[in-house]
């Protein structure tokens, strides 16, 4: 018995031993393939092909070899071979055609695709390897027909991914989107994967060509076969164009159809909000509040009602909460909503000292470490508010330890920063946002790069002041509520001071943030022709041009809002569109500006 143990040993080795072999034999060959050194290439791709003469790659690769080596007649005799001896393997008669080809016998050429499309009448299954082969040859119209004739002949194969991806590539993309479409109408589990792919073709610009080719073709579809999945798609559609309004629409579509399920319209609420679309936001968390008989989904629909009631500056705020405290109860259930009305009453009413009382108090109900971080992140945020930094920074600290690499501890570490640099250490606030520029959280990370770039940008050089405390005491007067302090303070970088001996001038860096924050405090107490001086400086410097889209969006904004001056508004949306394509604002620029033009959108 251990005789032939041991025999099964050996033999177990040796062919481990060849597999490795072979291996090492193909990167060899495929290396010599990729420099051009075909006749290398050709020897092994030989020996590797008599060893496996089934394996369609060594074939490839050896008919590649012979063709590179204008050995097309020993290309030719060996496919006939091939064919002669097992004439199953239709996909061979793709081989022989594009060998013709690359002799210019086109005709010739032709009379073997036309044979390999043929065999698809007898067998079907080949249609994905012929298909294959087509387009790795890069004929892909005959790669198309190879597709959907085997789907016509086996009505249970798909295809359809393939062909919309040759579509894709040949630029037909009305086309693209049918064949997508038409694979998740075989089988709906293709949702996911689809919409991964079409979103490389879709834009947030609603008017965009490929857009409309695929909301077309939808509603075509929708139309002849309606379905659920052409709602969902819709919507999802409507969302990416940040027509959130019209999302709705498809959602409250799908909900009637299936009553059960609202957290499809609870995505699209917090989308909406997160994009300041405050109207279509409410929308959904209305409907939610409307139709849910879950405490926990009314509450979470109530919690962003409270956050678009604070944004939109609605007088009865206060009282929202108040009846949401009565009708919820103050519990473990509504600690979300007693953190934000801590921050309500902090930031808005002036009042940290009422907000600290609620959040100590929510506090005591907490049942996860979960729930206490947020909490004490906001009472942090209430302690900077009344200037008491270094309990503020002991309260940062505890969630970075017992949350570690959760998004509440970067979250945290990122208030570590800010409270260092609003103090003047910026050395410290540096340290915390090396390690943040890398965060996982997006939106945390670009905080953290646009905050450690101020700091790097305009910190003093050799202990020589640069005006980057003041610029921080004014940020910090500001996070408090302190407008026209912080107005002063930021003033004294424009004026003859201890720094400058003439006050700021354009070519320095710190210029630009200086101005840029000036005219966010004007916009908060309602100057908004001062603002407007302010970003036109910015303008008129011109240092790096680093924040000039900012600056023409936030002048446009104020043109349209709150100057009532429509032709400036346009003026400056429109530089945005012709002069920065590529900037975060385009498609709002761009939406308004039509708006103001007067076009049908």
């Amino acid at each position: 018995m251990k005789k032939y143990f041991l025999l099964f040993l050996l033999f177990i080795s040796s062919f481990a031993f060849s597999q490795k072999d072979v291996q090492n034999e193909f990167k060899l060959a495929e290396s010599y393939f990729r420099e051009g050194e075909f006749e290398k290439a050709t020897q092994i791709y030989k020996k590797l092909y008599n060893l496996t003469p089934f394996n369609t790659s060594y074939l490839n690769r050896l008919i590649s070899c012979y063709q590179e080596t204008n050995q097309f007649l020993t290309a030719e005799n060996l496919l006939k071979k091939r064919i002669q001896q097992n004439a199953n393997q239709v996909y061979l008669y793709v081989f022989l055609g594009y060998n013709y080809s690359k002799q210019q016998k086109e005709e010739q050429a032709k009379i073997q695709y036309e044979k390999a499309i043929n065999s698809l009448d007898k067998n079907a299954a080949f249609g994905g390897t012929i298909g294959r082969i087509f387009k790795d040859y890069n004929l892909l119209d005959y790669a198309i027909s190879a597709y959907e004739k085997a789907m016509i002949k086996n009505p249970n194969a798909n295809y359809n991914f393939q062909i919309a991806q040759i579509y894709g590539e040949k630029g037909e993309y009305e086309k693209m989107f049918y064949a997508y479409i038409n694979l998740i109408d075989k089988q709906d589990s293709y949702l996911n994967l689809v919409q991964r792919y079409a979103s490389q073709y879709i834009t947030d610009d609603s008017e965009n060509e490929t857009n409309v080719l695929f909301r077309k073709t939808l509603l075509r579809k929708s139309a002849r076969n309606p379905k659920d999945v052409w709602n969902i798609l819709l919507s999802w559609l409507f969302a990416q164009q940040k027509d959130y309004g019209k999302a709705l629409i498809q959602e409250k579509a799908l909900y009637q159809r299936n009553p059960s399920d609202l957290f499809a319209i609870f995505d699209l609420g917090k989308n909406a909000f997160e994009n300041k679309s405050f109207d279509a936001a409410k929308n959904c968390f209305d409907f939610i509040n409307d139709k849910s008989v879950f405490n926990e989904e009314k509450i979470n629909a109530n919690l962003y009602l409270t956050k678009i009631a604070i944004a939109t500056n609605n007088v009865e705020t206060e009282n929202i909460f108040q009846a949401l405290f009565k009708e919820f109860g103050t519990n473990s259930l509504t600690i979300k909503l007693q953190v934000e009305y801590a921050d309500f009453l902090t930031f808005n009413k002036n009042k940290p000292q009422q907000a600290k009382q609620v959040l100590e108090k929510a506090l005591t109900f907490t049942r996860s470490k979960f729930d206490q971080a947020a909490i004490k992140l906001k009472l942090g945020d209430v302690l900077v508010f009344q200037g008491n930094y270094n309990k503020a920074l002991i309260y940062f600290s505890q969630i970075q330890t017992k949350l570690e690499d959760h998004e509440l501890a970067q979250q945290a570490r990122f208030k570590v920063a800010q409270t260092s640099y609003y103090k003047g250490d910026f050395t410290w606030a540096k340290a915390q946002l090396k390690v943040l520029k890398g965060s996982t959280t997006q939106l945390i990370a670009n905080d953290a790069v646009d905050l450690f770039l101020k700091i790097t940008d305009n910190e003093p050089v050799d202990s020589i002041p640069s005006g980057l405390k003041q610029l921080a005491r004014a940020e910090l007067l500001a996070y408090q509520n302190k407008n026209d302090e912080a107005l002063s303070e930021i003033e004294t970088l424009f004026t003859s001071n201890d720094f400058f001996e003439n006050g700021l001038n354009p070519s320095e860096v710190i210029y630009d943030d200086a101005l840029f924050f000036k005219a966010k405090l004007y916009i908060k107490l309602k100057r908004y022709d001062d603002a407007i001086l302010s970003l036109a400086k910015i303008v008129a410097a011109d240092n790096q041009g680093f924040l000039t889209d900012d600056v023409y969006f936030m002048m446009a904004e104020m043109y349209n809002n709150n100057l009532n001056n429509p032709e400036k508004a346009q003026e400056y949306y429109q530089k945005i569109i012709f002069e920065h394509p590529s900037s975060i604002y385009l498609v709002d620029a761009r939406k308004r500006f039509r708006k103001l033009r007067g076009d049908d959108i």
